[in-house]
């Protein structure tokens, strides 16, 4: 990558004189201080990274982020609005309870709900 980095005999490049051929490439890198977590959000599942630490590099205009940290994945949860519990329980008569559980059995498809309520 650049030269004279590596470990040939136990040797290494200087960090100020890495830092000094970087800058003079016109790279900047830069550490995001007090990161507490970072949380990556996907359709399925959200990725959570604690003791996170965050560099930014800079090439050319161009923002590159590196983590490094402890991850995890979580499953999201459907959230299902108030409004919609209360109308499958308007439409079907049904508790509060059982208007959740069929919009989450319906993956929040309000019409759906309704009918496997009304023909249960």
């Amino acid at each position: 990558m650049f030269p004279g980095m590596g470990g040939i005999g136990g040797r290494g490049m200087n960090p100020a004189k890495m830092k000094q051929m970087m800058k003079q490439m016109g790279i900047d890198v830069k550490e995001l201080k007090d990161v507490q977590e970072v949380v990556i959000k996907t359709a399925d599942s959200n990725i959570i990274i604690e003791n996170a630490n965050v560099s930014i590099m800079t090439v050319q205009g161009s923002e590159t982020y590196q983590i490094v940290g402890d991850a995890k994945e979580v499953p999201k949860e459907l959230e299902i609005p108030a409004e919609d519990i209360k109308l499958v329980m308007e439409q079907t008569g049904v508790s509060e309870d059982e208007a959740r559980k069929a919009l989450q059995n319906s993956n929040g498809d309000l019409a759906e709900a309704i009918v496997a309520l009304s023909s249960a």
